[in-house]
């Protein structure tokens, strides 16, 4: 059984603030090292530059992957990412059209993840792609269900 979903044009912005939270959830360890270096200043507690080393090492490293995911907004081989497009949607493929006769097929084993939120699912392949479903682009509730269906049954994520 197919999914069929409305066009869908994902902004930039959505785009670059979907890929930093994939990437602070993924590196999540990478905070723990700040942590480690503010706190030794315990062991030294006349300086604070081991505050400040850990402040700045942790806004260059999200600055590193902001500039990272809006320069890719910037790219033309990224261009598809922000057309509008449609996606037929079944248990063997994910169909990105871009019209009637234009498509890209993602196979399941290339969604890494799947992140749901009040008001979208986003099934991650890697730190930088990503298909952004908002619900919104679903003909009904039963095409929500049955993606859910087939993504709990491809391990996905847990049964709903």
């Amino acid at each position: 059984m197919n999914i069929n979903t409305k066009k869908y044009q994902l902004t930039k912005g959505t785009f670059v603030k979907l890929g930093m939270i994939n990437v602070f959830r993924e590196q999540w360890w990478v905070f723990l090292i700040a942590v480690a270096i503010a706190s030794l200043t315990f062991a030294y507690p006349d300086t604070i530059w081991f505050y400040i080393i850990a402040g700045v090492g942790l806004l260059l490293y999200s600055l590193f992957w902001l500039i990272q995911f809006t320069g890719l907004t910037q790219l033309d081989q990224a261009k598809l990412l922000f057309e509008r497009l449609s996606y037929e949607i079944n248990s063997r493929q994910i169909l990105m059209k871009l019209s009637s006769k234009q498509g890209m097929p993602i196979k399941w084993d290339q969604i890494k993840k799947v992140r749901r939120s009040k008001n979208s699912i986003t099934l991650v392949m890697n730190k930088a792609q990503m298909i952004h479903l908002p619900y919104k682009v679903f003909n009904n509730p039963r095409d929500i269900k049955l993606l859910e269906t087939i993504l709990s049954r491809k391990g996905l994520v847990k049964g709903s």
